[in-house]
C-alpha cells in the first residue's frame, strides 16, 4: 500500500515502533514512511486509537511496550499480513482482513447465541475498527 510523500516520491506503508516520552514503546504501529526523504506518517485509520492510547498513559508512564497489534484490530490484520508476506502487498492485507473478520463474526454470533451483550458490544468495536479502514 502505497501513499504520495511531500518530497513527491512514494510512501510504503510498514509496522514500526513508535515511542512515547521516551519510556513507553508502541509496537507495530501501521505507518506511511519515505526511504527517500525519511518521512514517517502515522496510518490515518490508526492515529486516532494511538492518540487515544497515548493520552492514557499519561505524562509520566513507566517503561514499557504495548503490542498495538493486540489492541487495535487493523494493525493485528497487517501484522498477520507480514507474517504471510515480506511485504504489506493489498492483496495480503485483504485475505487477512476477510478471515479476521470472518472470525469475529463467528464470535459475535456465539456472543449472540450466548446473550452476552457485553462481549457483543467489544466485537463489534473490534469489527468497526476494520470497516473504518476501508471507508477512510
Amino acid at each position: 500500500m502505497l501513499k504520495s510523500c511531500s518530497c513527491g516520491r512514494e510512501m510504503h506503508l510498514m509496522l514500526r515502533t513508535v515511542i512515547f516520552a521516551k519510556k513507553v514503546n508502541i509496537n507495530n504501529v501501521p505507518v506511511y514512511n519515505c526511504s527517500h526523504c525519511g518521512r514517517n506518517d502515522v496510518f490515518p485509520g490508526v492515529k486516532e486509537d494511538v492518540g487515544r492510547l497515548v493520552g492514557e498513559l499519561g505524562n509520566q508512564p513507566a517503561p514499557h511496550s504495548i503490542p498495538f497489534d493486540q489492541v487495535h484490530e487493523w494493525a493485528g490484520v497487517l501484522s498477520r499480513a507480514m507474517n504471510l508476506s515480506d511485504s504489506l502487498q493489498a492483496t495480503v492485507i485483504a485475505r487477512a482482513a476477510e478471515e479476521r473478520i470472518n472470525q469475529l463474526l463467528d464470535l459475535w454470533l456465539i456472543a449472540s447465541s450466548l446473550e452476552d451483550e457485553t462481549w457483543k458490544k467489544e466485537l463489534q468495536s473490534r469489527l468497526s475498527q476494520l470497516s473504518a479502514q476501508y471507508i477512510s
